[in-house]
């Protein structure tokens, strides 16, 4: 537990009025512990100071799934709205999420209110925002139209400005601050927990950051670089099946055990034109033309700008299906190709290369215009404010932090090799002290966030919460595959560098059976 601060005079003052208002309504009754905080949240409902406004505070009593909790809305100016859930039975820490996509969701969205009511069940204080926007008016990054406010939100003030709101109003409801802070979530929430790590240290004791967009700006350059590509010689999802099974003929048995998982995709030295049937016309399905194998080359090299590779490619092993699964789907689909329009990440890249990249902006640009070569390097600004690339994480190591980062390796909506080259980073940065505080879990066969081929089913709050408050470093996790409800396979997950191994004798679907080793050179 962090050293507390003495409370402000704001706080202070707050907390005195707060006070006065509970004196005024005091009766002669005894009330329940419920009844006494139904009556505080109707009080936190009449709050409204200079830097916020309650919309509302509703107490929701306790059913058999949910505790008895106050709902506060309110709205920091200029439209963030937050979303803080006080349970009446609290275990002294909060708990915020972040977003998805561009941000945008409301936090009183039907989805959000059972994350929400999920998180204050387990005892803590369930805190959330739409980033400044909202994105059923503004979809995508159309906020960010000739408007700088709602960028900076997007890209860090929500976020900070709703976890000190909220610590404010967690002190104001118990009597006391919260003993600890932690923020759990991915993708952009994933951007959003390392951001709070380089730009506010002090916000959170603990982060969670799931496939981090860490370079925001040049995964949409990626995006469209891999619709450049396709369009010029597209790709079917059946030919995406031979490709899988091409690449995992190759390099399934190279960890030491054949179970449709690639423990490291760099170390498969699959090529599109050694190891794919050839043929020469494209638009076959069962081979590949030299325009297609083309494409492909495009797709795994990465962006490549000035002559050299700007970002890195799609990463093999990502081609392939889950197994038993009833609606199994490639990892391609939907984020790299997509037979009912517009890949995910060409959508992706088309809205911030319209609303962000460039000053001015241009709602009607073409993604097709854009120069690899020349266009990557004007957009100096919006990475100030939406990239937290910054490698020094030592004031989040001093203020006592500790982070956990965990990334599939089939992602293909968040390049994985960001979260890879982030830690490395790190560690060149902060020396080998790094692991002290910050350690990353990649995971072997996972696609965006959860889901894929291996395991994704993980406890990473439990570890983080032994980390920060019992001083139990994760060494080793342990994830499961659930296919109908049933756990199908356990493995663990290592901190990298290490990869898991198959001790060669055991039930190779238990993670029993399985080491944590370094990983032989590459």
């Amino acid at each position: 537990m962090r050293p507390t601060t003495p409370p402000s005079l704001r706080a202070a003052f707050l907390a005195l009025l707060y006070c006065l208002a509970a004196w005024g309504q005091a009766t002669d009754l005894t009330p329940t512990e419920a009844d006494l905080r139904a009556a505080d949240c109707r009080r936190i409902a009449q709050l409204t100071v200079h830097d916020y406004s309650i919309l509302s505070a509703e107490f929701v009593d306790a059913t058999d799934r949910t505790p008895a909790r106050c709902r506060v809305l309110g709205v920091l100016p200029p439209e963030i709205v937050f979303h803080v859930v006080l349970p009446v039975v609290w275990n002294g820490r909060i708990l915020m999420t972040g977003n998805g996509g561009y941000g945008g969701t409301p936090p009183n969205a039907p989805g959000r209110l059972r994350q929400a009511d999920r998180i204050a069940s387990d005892g803590f204080v369930a805190v959330n925002t739409n980033t400044g926007h909202d994105r059923r008016a503004e979809p995508l990054a159309s906020f960010a139209l000739n408007n700088r406010q709602k960028e900076i939100d997007f890209g860090f003030r929500a976020v900070h400005l709703t976890i000190q709101t909220a610590k404010e109003l967690t002190a104001l409801y118990y009597g006391r601050e919260a003993d600890y802070s932690y923020w759990e979530s991915c993708s952009t929430g994933g951007r959003q927990g390392l951001m709070e790590a380089q730009r506010f240290p002090d916000d959170f004791d603990g982060i969670i950051v799931g496939a981090p967009v860490v370079d925001h700006t040049t995964s949409e350059i990626w995006g469209a670089w891999n619709a450049k590509a396709l369009e010029e010689a597209p790709i079917s999802l059946e030919q995406v099946g031979l490709v899988a099974e091409a690449v995992y003929d190759r390099c399934d048995s190279l960890d030491g055990l054949e179970d449709g998982l690639l423990d490291d995709p760099r170390v498969c030295d699959f090529d599109p034109a050694r190891d794919l049937p050839r043929c020469v016309d494209s638009g076959s399905d069962g081979c590949f033309s030299d325009a297609e194998v083309a494409t492909l080359k495009k797709l795994y090299g990465g962006v490549v700008s000035r002559g050299t590779t700007l970002f890195p490619g799609l990463p093999l092993g990502a081609e392939a299906s889950p197994p038993g699964r009833r609606r199994a789907q490639s990892g391609w689909r939907g984020w790299v190709i997509n037979e009912n329009g517009p890949s995910w990440q060409l959508e992706f890249a088309e809205s911030f290369l319209r609303y962000m990249a460039f000053e001015p902006d241009d709602p009607d640009y073409d993604w097709r215009s854009f120069d690899f070569d020349s266009d990557p390097y004007k957009m100096d600004f919006i990475r100030s404010i939406l990239d937290p690339t910054d490698p020094d994480l030592t004031p989040f190591r001093d203020a006592g932090g500790k982070m956990l980062m965990y990334f599939g390796w089939a992602d293909t909506g968040v390049n994985p090799l960001m979260g890879v080259n982030y830690y490395e980073e790190v560690q060149r940065v902060s020396g080998p002290d790094a692991d002290e505080y910050f350690r990353l879990f990649m995971v072997p066969g996972m696609f965006h966030c959860a889901g894929g081929l291996g395991v994704s089913r993980v406890d990473y709050r439990k570890a983080l919460i032994d980390w920060v408050e019992a001083g139990q470093a994760p060494d080793r996790l342990v994830g499961a595959r659930l296919i109908g409800g049933q756990t199908e396979m356990t493995r663990p997950l290592c901190p990298y560098p290490e990869v898991a191994r198959y001790d060669g004798a055991g039930d190779p679907n238990s993670a029993e059976s399985f080491t944590c080793v370094s990983p032989p050179p590459r």
